[in-house]
């Protein structure tokens, strides 16, 4: 990249952020109120017609990239207005669309991408998934778990020096028990199969309490390793 053309592109980046950041606000605030009242996101998206799937990636995918909103209530919402398989094919494709492009956008621009949507404070809280010995074993733990800061971790992945060959698998597939229990979840409660639906909802519960003391577990190992 030559010194005048950096400039130019810079400003196309900014752009399109904040376009993103304008089309998620806009967006995010509906998604909220749907969470609310999941019926609503359904006829929502059956507005849509055939391109209702399209619509839901975008959405999803823009989440991803700009997170404003957790991604647990669209994996919900998805179940919720495509059913079980429909429903986690989506979320697994669009999930993964987003993961990759902040994967690239990272590697390719580095941490000042990453500061934009995370405080200092919580990237840096991450660091030992760059100098510990186990670090990709460690990274596919912490991200296949259900309840640790995918976004974040999704974010910070490009940052580290682990392959993208591994990182792609890794961030993408990784994220398919958090998307089934979800869906799952949603899928039920569309049917009105509230006891199945709350059967979903506390093995999601365990699986993130899980996901948290694994994620809590392994930075704290990382600590005594590095002796802190």
């Amino acid at each position: 990249m030559n010194k005048d053309s950096s400039p130019t592109i810079k400003a196309v980046i900014i752009m399109i952020v904040i376009a993103f950041t304008i089309f998620s606000i806009y967006t995010g605030s509906h998604l909220l109120v749907f969470i609310d009242d999941p019926s609503d996101f359904r006829i929502w998206m059956q507005s849509f017609g055939v391109f209702a799937p399209l619509v839901y990636i975008l959405v999803t995918v823009i989440q991803i990239l700009i997170p404003l909103i957790p991604g647990e209530p669209m994996e919900i919402l998805a179940g919720y207005a495509f059913g079980s398989l429909k429903g986690t094919f989506l979320c697994l494709l669009a999930e993964s669309i987003g993961s990759i492009i902040v994967l690239l956008t990272d590697k390719k621009y580095g941490r000042k991408i990453v500061e934009i949507f995370f405080k200092k404070e919580k990237i840096d809280s991450l660091s030992f998934l760059r100098s510990s010995k186990n670090r990709i074993i460690s990274f596919a733990l912490i991200f296949t778990a259900p309840g640790t800061p995918k976004d974040l971790l999704c974010y910070f992945a490009g940052l580290t020096d682990i392959d993208k060959r591994v990182l792609i698998p890794l961030i993408t597939l990784g994220r398919f028990p958090s998307i089934i229990t979800s869906t799952m979840a949603g899928s039920m409660l569309g049917e009105k199969s509230y006891l199945q639906a709350l059967i979903y909802i506390l093995a999601a519960a365990i699986l993130s309490l899980t996901g948290v003391f694994i994620y809590r577990k392994i930075q704290q190992d990382a600590d005594k390793e590095k002796g802190l």
